[in-house]
């Protein structure tokens, strides 16, 4: 077990994780202007993007690359800097670091080196397109980018294909037509809605079927999505009224790999009855 303050530690150093404006640069939090301006260093996704962002913030603290193609190169050098006493602010693009973005190898090794990581909360493109898609918000899954080869994205989404919860993921446009095709094919043709050019002027939500959504996206797909997808509909549940009725669904549950408590937890669960009830009914308690 480990436990971390939210502190810097004796040496001084501390990584702090910074989201940025997914669009609308008022989104910028004053907490993260002042990280920006009192670390040592800022580790970004692409300098020169992050650099626009510093100018209009007249923030003048100096920049280090951190991409996917430099991850095992610069994670020793900024373990090595914050060790010996600095402040290190990480951010991606937009939005949260490591969320589809660098940051979790780097997280990783703060932790196993005992430097503090500090996350700053802020804009989120996921989030933000959930609460106005008219989906369902609670529960959800964010998956992020799909697999780009056919059979991957298939395979992945045959995994999915039986969450109940709103699925959110990214994708680009020029494959958008191509993925709410596949998603059709495996899923169904579910409720379904697209966001785009979130936060900004000419912010936009899509929402239909899968099959109205993929001739949106082959007629006229631009900027970066955010996909939210409905769950599954639950298929119609047997009712259970009598103890033989609750002890034969146990007893299946089981039939098909659960341990007898899990099984009662779960049957208790779907057809919302007390556990104590289906624990009675199977074991034949009166």
């Amino acid at each position: 077990m480990q436990r971390q303050s939210s502190f810097k530690n004796s040496t001084g150093g501390a990584l702090y994780l910074v989201p940025t404006p997914i669009g609308n640069l008022d989104d910028m939090t004053f907490r993260a202007i002042d990280v920006l301006n009192q670390a040592d260093l800022i580790a970004a996704e692409d300098t020169r993007n992050t650099q626009k962002l510093l100018n209009h913030f007249e923030i003048e603290t100096k920049q280090i690359s951190f991409h996917e193609h430099n991850t095992q190169q610069r994670i020793p050098e900024l373990i090595a800097r914050m060790q010996q006493g600095e402040t290190i602010a990480q951010v991606s693009d937009a939005g949260m670091p490591s969320i589809s973005d660098p940051g979790h190898e780097l997280v990783n090794a703060a932790i196993a080196a005992d430097i503090p990581v500090v996350p700053l909360p802020g804009a989120n493109a996921a989030t933000t397109a959930l609460i106005a898609s008219g989906l369902a918000p609670q529960p959800f899954m964010f998956y992020g980018f799909l697999p780009r080869k056919a059979g991957q994205q298939q395979q992945v989404l045959n995994e999915l294909k039986n969450e109940m919860q709103t699925i959110i993921f990214y994708e680009s446009p020029h494959r958008l037509g191509k993925t709410l095709a596949a998603m059709q094919e495996v899923l169904g043709d579910r409720q379904a809605v697209l966001a785009r050019e979130l936060t900004k002027k000419f912010e936009e939500f899509i929402r239909g079927s899968l099959s109205e959504l993929t001739t949106y996206a082959n007629e006229d797909a631009r900027g970066e999505y955010v996909v939210l997808v409905a769950g599954k509909t639950p298929d119609a549940l047997p009712d259970l009224s009598s103890d033989d009725d609750l002890k034969q669904a146990v007893a299946d549950a089981v039939a098909a790999g659960n341990k007898p408590n899990d099984a009662i937890k779960m049957i208790a669960k779907q057809h919302n009855i007390k556990k104590q009830t289906v624990y009675n009914a199977y074991h034949e308690i009166n």
